[in-house]
Formats: C-alpha cells, sequence, structure tokens
C-alpha cells in the first residue's frame, strides 16, 4: 500500500518496494547540493540525485518497452539492461551513479521505481521477483 504525503521531511511518502516486502519514506530535498530523493528504511538513509525522476522518466519513454529493475547493492554485479545497470552507468545524464552517499549508491531500483509510480511517470510490477517498470502510457 502507498500513503501519500507531499514528498517533504515533515510529510513523506510512505512508499513500499516493488515485491511490496518493505516499507520506507521518501521525500524530495531541493536545499541540498544536488538536490536531492532521500529515501529513509528503518534507520538507513540513501540519497539520490532528484534529477533521477525526470532523467529514468525520458530513458523509459526511450526504450519504450519494460524495463528489469536489476536491484543490487552498491559494488554487486548488475543485471545489463536493467534499470539499476542504468543508474550506475557512464553512459547515463551523470555519467555514473545516482547515488550520493558512497557505500550506499544502490539498491537504485528498489527505492526511486515506486517514486516514479506514485508520481504517475511510470508503471511498476508488484511480484515477488523479478519486477519491471515502464513508461506510463499517456
Amino acid at each position: 500500500m502507498i500513503t501519500y504525503g507531499a514528498g517533504t521531511a515533515d510529510d513523506p511518502w510512505k512508499l513500499k518496494t516493488p515485491p511490496g516486502s518493505s516499507e520506507y519514506e521518501a521525500w524530495r530535498d531541493e536545499a541540498t547540493d544536488p538536490p536531492a530523493l532521500v529515501v529513509q528504511v528503518g534507520t538507513t538513509q540513501l540519497s539520490y540525485q532528484l534529477r533521477a525522476l525526470e532523467d529514468v522518466t525520458e530513458m523509459l519513454a526511450e526504450r519504450g518497452d519494460w524495463v528489469d529493475l536489476g536491484n543490487a547493492d552498491e559494488g554487486k554485479p548488475v543485471k545489463e539492461g536493467s534499470l539499476e545497470a542504468w543508474a550506475r552507468d557512464e553512459s547515463n545524464p551523470v555519467r555514473g551513479y545516482y547515488g550520493l552517499r558512497k557505500g550506499y549508491r544502490g539498491r537504485f531500483a528498489n527505492y526511486v521505481s515506486p517514486v516514479l509510480e506514485l508520481l504517475g511517470l511510470a508503471e511498476l510490477e508488484h511480484k515477488p521477483r523479478g519486477n519491471r517498470i515502464r513508461a506510463r502510457a499517456r
């Protein structure tokens, strides 16, 4: 279940990972440099460049089909062609990781994709394993 908030630190989005197995909160922090999407999972805080929301939306529209999420921690191998691989690739718009905190730059696909779904920017599968994402049909 997704609970809508304002997407601020005081009123975060309350989300679940794509399989629905874990809950977390997320919000925009536009005061940081660069602006960030902050994710709070229990006591762990991760952050990704906020521009990822627009960049992923554009990439998904260009691909025009389902893309595997390919969740993985930083430093772990990722599935080629997956959202996670794209979010680390030197050819993406930021030329590497969207994650801002070294050691916690992975799991991009796990935490950013539900935000994209919440904002109506993408469609996301919610199976126990092997989830995919695609651009929202316009």
